[in-house]
């Protein structure tokens, strides 16, 4: 029947219930055992078989969990209901508020020993840490989740492990990412485990590092499968999550309308379900769909949207990511001072091991804005910062264009050598895109 407490604290927990009820140790034992018997039971010196304790249970009106284990089926319905609350909280927007829900909860289970309740609270308060920017903590809680479900099968674990892989790709380390989030796809894939929702979770999750490191071919293979899957899941905001990712591939090969179509799915799902954030990232995806077809003033106002909705919900990686795009909007609108001022806001938020894309990102653009001025040396000192930041994350997919930059600057100063250096190292990422970082691809689902 499970783990159950020892002998001396059942027989204790049958003593106290019993005297609470106003038994005997006769009445309590009739029909079926002795009073010897509950005697002996109470002072710890035999240990109850199962239907001893149904018996037992039964006349004293608790149920057998709660007699075996000092667990009440009511304790655990109410921890599941106040999970639900918490994730409420998140939901709409408030990451803190839900961050001090998912604690209390958490110090409940351990109290308890609910292992399952102790992961849900701690996979809670991961999502809020990630949310609020604090990569570190955030990838501490998702492992001590999966450490609460090691003994449950890869499809019960994976949200705690893609949340890991999250944290990972927010600070930059890509390679690890891709590697946690292949590692599980192959598992599953290999062993069987086809679960539907863990495995659109995690080709949904393994498109934003696959692009950044260039490997296009892969992303566009994730994606594919997701929206095959995508039929399968029961989770409403997994699927939006899959649309939203998805997009980003459609945009890489060029087919604008169909990736608005799936940002316009992933926002009607996520406007039922009061996500914020996710619903934030469709506006900015939205934005950057717009920008890349050149309509400029519709992809300001989305990425405004997107991030006032960011801001306010102190999701500090997520905005700067957007307050990039938006900059890039502006400065291709002749708007370069404010795009410039957001940049250096950007700067001031991250750090190298914290967000080393996005700060990539924020470099290379003020070093446009500099090279559009005729400030050569700032140019300059911008590129050579976003290449050393891209370099570390082993972004490849965008090193390439930002050594042509950069050797474009260093040839029209004079510097050939090192434009030809500057070039060199572009074309060595250019090459054969993401085969140079990535192992076998993970074994494929069975659609």
């Amino acid at each position: 029947m499970g783990e159950r407490d020892d002998p001396g604290t059942i027989g204790r927990r049958v003593q106290r219930l019993r005297v609470e009820r106003g038994l005997t140790q006769r009445q309590l034992a009739e029909p079926v055992y002795t009073p010897a018997y509950v005697s002996t039971l109470e002072s710890g010196r035999v240990r109850p078989s199962d239907d001893a304790l149904r018996h037992l249970s039964e006349r004293l009106g608790v149920t057998f969990d709660e007699l075996a284990t000092g667990r009440s089926a009511r304790l655990e319905t109410e921890l599941r209901l106040r999970l639900t609350e918490a994730q409420r909280t998140f939901a709409v927007g408030e990451a803190e508020a839900a961050a001090e829900q998912y604690a209390e909860l958490l110090g409940e289970a351990e109290a308890h020993g609910l292992l399952g309740e102790q992961a849900a609270a701690l996979l809670g308060l991961g999502e809020c840490a990630v949310e609020t920017g604090e990569l570190v903590a955030g990838r501490q809680y998702f492992e001590r989740a999966e450490a609460c479900l090691a003994a449950a099968p890869l499809p019960a674990r994976v949200p705690a492990l893609r949340g890991r892989a999250v944290a990972h790709y927010l600070a930059g380390e890509l390679r690890y990412a891709v590697y946690l989030l292949e590692s599980a796809l192959d598992e599953l894939n290999r062993g069987g485990l086809h679960d539907p929702d863990a495995l659109l979770l995690l080709y949904a999750s393994v498109i934003g590092p696959y692009m950044d490191m260039g490997a296009h071919a892969r992303a566009a293979q994730a994606a594919e499968f997701a929206l095959a899957l995508a039929p399968q899941s029961g989770d409403p905001a997994l699927v939006a999550r899959m649309h939203r990712s998805v997009a980003r591939t459609l945009v890489a090969e060029g087919r604008l309308a169909e990736a608005d179509a799936s940002l316009a799915k992933a926002a009607e799902l996520y406007r039922g379900l009061q996500i914020r954030t996710e619903l934030a990232n469709c506006h900015w995806m939205r934005g950057y769909v717009y920008a890349q077809d050149g309509q400029l003033e519709r992809a300001e106002a989305e990425l405004r949207e997107a991030l006032g909705m960011l801001t306010a919900r102190r999701a500090a990686l997520y905005s700067s990511q957007v307050a990039v795009e938006l900059a890039d909007v502006l400065h291709r609108r002749g708007e370069s001072e404010e795009a410039a001022a957001l940049l250096h806001g950007v700067l001031d938020d991250l750090s190298p091991e914290r967000g080393a894309v996005h700060s990539a990102a924020a470099h290379r653009l003020l070093g446009i804005i500099a090279e559009d001025a005729r400030r050569t040396e700032d140019a300059e000192e911008h590129y050579v910062r976003a290449l050393s930041l891209l370099e570390r994350a082993g972004a490849a997919g965008d090193l390439a264009d930002l050594c042509r930059l950069l050797g474009d600057l260093l040839r029209r100063t004079g510097r050939v050598e090192a434009a030809l250096d500057a070039y060199r190292t572009g074309l060595g990422h250019r090459t054969a895109p993401g085969t140079t970082t990535l192992g076998p691809a993970p074994a494929q689902p069975p659609l």
